[in-house]
């Protein structure tokens, strides 16, 4: 990494830790709230933590956390993307500019697991350790077993990718654990489809999404999927009708915390945050977004422990409920 890169790296730690303040607004995020910071942490020994955020409850949104304690995991010379646990509770993420699939290590190293994708994207962890990959590049869906030495390709995507604007590969995906099936927006062509784990069989279940980048799926099988250039998250019920929730501005992944409510990272450059969405009452809260360039990856444990990835602040920040 070149020396200014170090130097931008440090800045850029300093600054996320002197001030990470929540907004909060039922349209604009304008309204001030306690501000929270805490200086850098290593992962503590990984513990058994669910890889999806399916089995939370969805009914107390106004009872989630208020305030925030921000720990930086990593920075500089990872470019990390999206964010997945493994079976043992290791926090793994893609790293689409050299085309790695990595795992952080309880001491703050990084250990690659994969290399020579084009791309790599979202990523998925089976209960069997069974990694599902977004491989952007090609757009396609690949499978690695939890005994392969390489990943084989699932299923290739309808959509077909291109330098046009708003045209990049498949990115995020998710697993519906409400039909064991995945759920793959396929980005360049603006549809959403439901995925056999065996590839064979690809469902639509949305078309005429600007572009679809991110998914999640609550207990009762909902799925909620962000579009990056239609400024957009989009609910689709398990009988198909769609509710579309504007105003965002480039959201990218998407979450559901333990109380229900909907976190986005959003990396419009005017914006670059993440976001929580009360979708009973419609107010939208700015968790972070100092030291952020362009917010991507989002991942929840099962304690309510937030991670996000940054990959051209090239940084993983936790974020724990006090």
């Amino acid at each position: 990494m070149s020396p200014i890169r170090v130097l931008f790296a440090t800045v850029l730690v300093s600054y996320l830790l002197i001030s990470c303040t929540p907004t909060t607004s039922s349209q604009q995020n304008t309204q001030e709230t306690p501000t929270i910071s805490t200086p850098t942490k290593s992962r503590t020994a990984p513990t058994t933590i669910h890889s999806t955020p399916t089995d939370v409850a969805t009914t107390t949104p106004h009872l989630a956390p208020q305030h925030y304690t921000a720990h930086v995991l990593l920075v500089g010379g990872n470019r990390p993307d999206d964010l997945v646990f493994d079976r043992k509770g290791h926090l793994l993420f893609s790293n689409p500019h050299n085309g790695t699939i990595n795992r952080l290590n309880a001491d703050g190293s990084v250990t690659v697991l994969l290399n020579g994708l084009n791309a790599p994207e979202g990523l998925v962890v089976l209960s069997d350790g069974t990694l599902i990959i977004a491989e952007q590049g090609f757009n396609r869906i690949l499978m690695m077993g939890p005994d392969a030495l390489s990943p084989r390709v699932l299923r290739q995507l309808p959509g077909i990718p291109s330098t046009a604007h708003c045209k990049d590969g498949v990115d995020g995906i998710a697993f519906d654990e409400t039909t064991n099936t995945l759920i793959i927006p396929d980005s360049p062509g603006g549809e959403v489809y439901r995925l056999s784990l065996d590839g064979k069989a690809l469902t639509p279940l949305a078309t005429g999404i600007v572009r679809p980048v991110g998914a999640a799926v609550d207990v009762q099988g909902n799925i909620y999927i962000t579009d990056e250039c239609g400024g957009a998250l989009w609910r689709i019920t398990p009988a198909g009708q769609k509710t579309h929730f504007g105003n965002f501005g480039m959201l990218d992944d998407v979450s559901i915390d333990n109380n229900g409510n909907i976190l986005v990272t959003d990396l419009d450059p005017t914006i670059h945050a993440l976001i929580r969405f009360n979708l009973v009452t419609g107010v939208r809260e700015t968790l972070a977004s100092k030291g952020y360039i362009e917010p991507q990856g989002l991942v929840l444990d099962q304690r309510g422990n937030i991670f996000v990835a940054d990959d051209f602040a090239d940084i993983i920040v936790e974020y724990t409920p006090t």
